[in-house]
C-alpha cells in the first residue's frame, strides 16, 4: 500500500521570532517619522541580585556534625529553613548559620 505523498506547496515562511509577537502591517503614513529622534521609556533598575548558596542536607549535616536524618527533622519541623528542588532539599547557608548561633546554650 502506498503512503500518502505530500503536496507540492511550499511552506510560508516564518513571519514571527519566537518570543515576538507578530506585528500588524501599517497603512502608509502612520508610523513614525523619519528624522525625527524616537523617544524610550527608561527601563526601571532593579537591585542586584544577592549571590546565595545551597547546600545539599549531606553537607548540613557534616557542617553540623549530625546524621542526615536529623537534618531532614529539622525541616520537616521548620526549625530549619529549606527549598525544595525537585524531590530533594536544599539549604540557604545563612540558615544554617542563624540555626546555629540561636540553638546555642550556655552551661554552667
Amino acid at each position: 500500500m502506498p503512503l500518502p505523498q505530500r503536496s507540492a506547496v511550499p511552506a510560508l515562511p516564518r513571519q514571527v521570532v519566537y518570543g515576538q509577537r507578530p506585528v500588524a502591517a501599517r497603512p502608509m503614513g502612520t508610523g513614525p517619522s523619519i528624522g525625527r529622534p524616537m523617544t524610550v521609556a527608561p527601563v526601571p533598575q532593579r537591585p542586584a541580585p544577592r549571590a546565595v548558596s545551597f547546600l545539599t542536607v549531606t553537607e548540613v549535616a557534616a557542617i553540623m556534625r549530625v546524621s542526615k536524618m536529623t537534618v531532614y527533622r529539622l525541616v520537616h519541623n521548620g526549625e530549619l529553613a529549606a527549598v525544595r528542588v525537585g524531590r530533594s532539599f536544599r539549604v540557604p547557608e545563612p540558615a544554617v548559620r542563624d540555626y546555629l548561633v540561636g540553638a546555642r546554650t550556655d552551661v554552667a
